[in-house]
């Protein structure tokens, strides 16, 4: 028996997601398992599609993990200056599964192949506009 109290996360809620990503202008798209943007703890599926981007951001006060169920996607972090630092290509397939990056350290993603991450993070929502987008360095 699924339904509020256990949701399961299978093929066909993976491909109902990645098929929004798809369809959506911005090639991603997310599924909320928390109920509110106000929720203390922000635990959600998120659906890239090639060409995405996440702009390079931090949570100052809120570390963030991402772990890959199906593609592969490229985690990179960056300095106060921009410029990058680390990088890593989470996929299954290459058995490096996920990373957890700590609070108020600039990151961003690539989606390298149709893919899709589980993501949680500390409650509640809180714009980029107001945690901070960087300006990369090229």
């Amino acid at each position: 028996m699924t339904g509020k109290d256990m949701k399961i996360i299978d093929d066909s809620l993976l491909s109902r997601v990645s098929e929004q990503a798809r369809q959506s202008p911005r090639l991603r798209m997310n599924y909320n398992f928390h109920q509110s943007l106000d929720d203390k703890c922000h635990r959600f599926l998120n659906a890239l599609e090639p060409g995405t981007k996440i702009p390079v951001h931090h949570h100052p006060t809120k570390a963030e993990t991402f772990v890959i169920l199906k593609g592969k996607v490229r985690v990179s972090i960056y300095n106060d200056d921009g410029e990058m630092i680390d990088s890593c290509v989470i996929s299954q397939q290459d058995g490096n599964y996920g990373v957890d990056i700590a609070s108020n350290v600039w990151h961003g993603l690539e989606c390298l192949e149709p893919s899709v991450l589980l993501e949680c993070k500390e409650g509640p929502f809180v714009e980029h506009d107001v945690d901070g987008i960087l300006e990369i360095k090229k």
